[in-house]
């Protein structure tokens, strides 16, 4: 019988060991993607280079598992570094976030000025009150929902964090491509949220899909823009925004 020595069975080991990670990243590693397509009966009356022209970023979609999963997928926080939204030139950025419940988001301010962030809607409520430019803090969204982000000092400022049930999640660029990462072969529910939607629209996008071996790339969905919305809100209070005072001086016509 033939004996290996200590250094070559570890290597034996190693590269079977190698073998085996490499062949579970290449079955799980396999995206599903979803190409998001917006429709509005405004835009509809345009040609159809101006259609293809239009932005459908920041739509989120996230598949809820409905049975236990056929095949094997990598860890639930593979590919999801950790996530933050940094307050910068009035803005949030990324203006959408979309999350695993339990996830902690950090809040930097990169601004050289105060800043503040609150929700007080349907996902988590909180109000992180005023910061100075340079620092940061965190909040953890430990329930599913969606939380819209707002400023109570600039009435520009505003966004969300969607928390999900799942690590299958994945949101939109400008042309409307999802792609969500290693989803293991099995019926899940695709859900869809999309700011400018109404609630009962993004129901209707939904559908029940299975993923498997031949089907990773699912069939376009189309989602309602709702032409009234706006992103007009009051402050924390409920109450409108002050307008800042005038840096102009005064001047009296003769």
């Amino acid at each position: 019988m033939r004996r290996f020595g200590p250094i070559r069975r570890i290597m034996i080991l190693a590269l079977a060991c190698f073998g085996a990670c490499a062949l579970l990243a290449q079955t799980a590693g396999r995206p599903v993607t979803i190409k998001m397509e917006i429709v509005n009966s405004r835009v509809s009356k345009k040609s159809a280079a101006a259609r293809e022209a239009a932005d459908a970023s920041n739509i989120v979609v996230w598949l809820t598992p409905l049975a236990p999963a056929t095949g094997e997928g990598l860890p639930p926080s593979s590919g999801h570094p950790q996530p933050v939204i940094a307050q910068i030139n009035k803005s949030f950025n990324p203006h959408v976030l979309v999350i695993q419940v339990g996830t902690p988001v950090q809040f930097p301010n990169k601004d050289p000025f105060l800043h503040n962030v609150f929700s007080l809607f349907d996902g988590k409520r909180f109000d992180l009150g005023f910061y100075e430019a340079g620092s940061s803090k965190t909040v953890h969204f430990d329930r599913a929902g969606v939380s819209f982000l707002f400023c109570n000092i600039h009435p520009e400022m505003s966004g969300a964090v969607i928390a999900v049930d799942t690590p299958y999640f994945g949101t939109s660029d400008r042309d409307g491509h999802v792609t969500i990462q290693n989803v293991p072969d099995g019926r899940y529910q695709l859900n869809v949220w999309y700011e400018r939607s109404l609630p009962e629209d993004l129901k209707t996008a939904g559908r029940t899909i299975t993923i498997s071996d031949a089907t990773r790339t699912l069939e376009p969905v189309r989602v309602l823009e709702n032409p009234n919305f706006t992103l007009e809100h009051k402050n924390k209070y409920g109450q409108d925004y002050i307008p800042p005072a005038s840096t102009t001086p005064a001047y009296n016509h003769p």
